[in-house]
């Protein structure tokens, strides 16, 4: 079997754009080198949807950034994905960066970002009082808004899946050779796939990725960012993403509510060599928890539940690189996606779908495509009613696995049974919030594994954390 696409890297990106192309009649792959999907910088990062006002007016980012943030609410609407227009402040500390915040301002302005205005010191603590009484002002943007990044994820390739596209797990692309118009990719493992277009999303490998058709365009930097989220008791202290003035490295240390009532602070910008350092250090935690108490002096990492790092792709020219390789045509670059790039996803798929849609030419439209994804039964959200109508009909929904996030095993076994479904511990925390509650899955952590091991029919030694090599359990307990 030859495909029409094969997108590598199921990540925001990725996910997003084989949804678009799901639009289209063609025979579509979304292939991942690891279990499953949202595993690089899409399950990693601040959840923040950007106004857009911090791109360089003209760039890439610049014009996907400010498209995809008036997309997102829709999108997220469409696939039944937690969305909060909670708006952004970039806060300054001086007169000098008051002149920065102008300068952002007439940035946003010229890129057409909307609701945008400056505050003075009684505003802004009008809107937050518990920032720092040695705020002199901030920028506001009001468009901006805050998403779970790996549940956009996961609800994109649900919804991709559930209209035709394939999902292919553990194939790590390490070859790539190309005839007679015809791409052959080869995994690691030997396996191959035939596809006459490749789209290259595949985030911080995407340079390696480029370079196996011989195309060095793609340079990039990892660049390492260290969060902590605090416990849900502390997570109103703010209720817009409060930004400091931005530095060359970065949009530096925010304090900011997530969707799921948490309250997150980070992340430090540390260049690193290894693509797969993802681990957490003193010094950048201490660096957190120095600078975020700038903003808001309340905030406290006594109230962490837990602490990740996460790695961006930073391209060396500053801006996201896209479009038909220069080597070869049929392969479509998605590179040097760093942030703005979950705000940019919905634009930047849907440009991506254009671009290969006009070069394949005459692709007539899915008329059977249903971009509605049903939304997923969350029981600590339900009312007592629909709580006793769903154990009425499942009892499994009466049943509570993880009592910190009052996940319960109904929930477990929809993700595990749902198109690209969970196929370890960390997919099911990732799609329920099992696990991710104060205990960080001390109590049901047990419990996920032995219904994995029953819904996949396989043995409880086959069950990882997430993905090859993380196996919790390799013999027989007592």
């Amino acid at each position: 079997m030859c495909y029409d696409v094969s997108i590598i890297g199921a990540g925001v990106i990725g996910a997003m754009t084989a949804r678009e192309l799901a639009k289209y009649e063609l025979k579509t792959v979304l292939v991942e080198a690891t279990n499953d999907v949202a595993m690089g910088a899409s399950k990693a990062n601040s959840g923040i949807v950007h106004g857009g006002f911090d791109a360089k007016p003209g760039s890439l980012k610049a014009r996907f950034n400010v498209k995809g943030c008036e997309m997102m609410p829709q999108v997220c609407r469409d696939l039944s994905v937690p969305y909060k227009n909670n708006g952004s402040l970039v806060v300054a500390f001086s007169e000098e960066e008051m002149e920065t915040v102008k300068e952002l301002y007439d940035r946003g302005i010229t890129n057409g970002v909307p609701a945008l205005s400056i505050l003075d010191k009684a505003q802004l603590k009008a809107l937050e009082p518990n920032l720092s009484d040695d705020v002199f002002g901030a920028l506001l943007s009001e468009s901006a808004g805050i998403v779970c990044p790996y549940e956009l994820t996961i609800a994109s390739t649900e919804n991709a899946v559930s209209n035709g596209v394939e999902f292919v797990r553990n194939f790590k692309v390490d070859g790539i050779s190309f005839d007679n118009g015809v791409f052959t990719l080869t995994s690691a493992d030997g396996d191959t796939i035939k596809t006459k277009y490749v789209i290259n999303a595949a985030g911080a490998h995407s340079d390696e990725i480029s370079r196996l058709i011989g195309d060095e365009s793609v340079e990039l930097i990892m660049r390492r960012g260290e969060y902590f989220i605090l416990d849900k008791a502390v997570g109103n202290l703010v209720s817009r993403t409060i930004f400091q003035c931005p530095t060359k490295m970065g949009k530096g240390i925010l304090v900011s509510p997530t969707v799921d009532g948490n309250l997150l602070i980070g992340p430090t910008a540390e260049d690193v060599d290894v693509k797969d350092d993802t681990s957490t250090t003193s010094e950048g935690l201490k660096t957190i928890k120095t600078f975020s108490v700038k903003s808001c002096p309340t905030v406290s990492a006594r109230n962490a539940i837990t602490s990740f790092s996460g790695l961006r792709a930073h391209p060396v020219n500053n801006d996201f690189i896209i479009g038909p390789s220069k080597i070869n045509p049929q392969f479509i670059q998605a590179a040097g996606i760093e942030s703005p790039g979950l705000t940019s996803a919905p634009a930047v798929a849907e440009y991506i779908a254009e671009i290969l849609v006009n070069a394949i030419g005459n692709v007539p439209e899915n008329k059977n495509f249903n971009g509605i994804r049903k939304d997923v039964f969350r029981f600590r959200h339900a009312t007592d009613e629909e709580k006793s109508a769903a154990i009425a009909e499942n009892p499994a929904y009466g049943r509570i696995i993880c009592r910190c996030e009052s996940i319960t095993e109904g929930e477990i076994i929809d993700a595990i049974k749902a198109p690209a479904g969970a196929r370890d511990v960390d997919g099911v925390k990732r799609r329920t919030r099992a696990g991710m509650g104060r205990c960080q899955g001390g109590f049901c952590g047990s419990k996920v594994v032995e219904i994995l091991a029953r819904e996949l029919g396989c043995s409880i030694n086959d069950i990882t954390k997430f993905g090859k090599g993380s196996n919790i359990l390799f013999e027989r307990t007592k």
